[in-house]
């Protein structure tokens, strides 16, 4: 029982690592003017946007003018979370 929970808190942390980085790199590349057919472009639009969207109707404040800062916000949040979820497995793991 115990070797799950560690397996499934592994898990789980490598899913929010390679989600955040998902986010950061959606991010970046709305610095640039991306082409909206690309491929990666489009994934990366397609994995985020239910989040930001959801998140920027929840705190319409996060978007600015030009500026939008809601992918900071869900970085944060996407943090505290996984911090959260993984240390409450090893904890029932030991």
């Amino acid at each position: 029982m115990n070797v799950m929970f560690v397996a499934i808190a592994r898990i789980l942390d490598l899913a929010f690592n390679i989600y955040i980085f998902i986010v950061i790199a959606r991010a970046l590349v709305s610095w640039v003017n991306p082409d909206p057919y690309n491929q990666i472009v489009r994934f990366l639009h397609s994995a985020t946007d239910p989040a930001l969207y959801r998140l920027r109707r929840l705190l319409p404040f996060l978007q600015m003018g030009a500026f939008d800062l809601s992918p900071i916000a869900l970085l944060i949040l996407l943090s505290v979370v996984q911090q959260l979820v993984v240390s409450f497995l090893f904890q029932l793991a030991h």
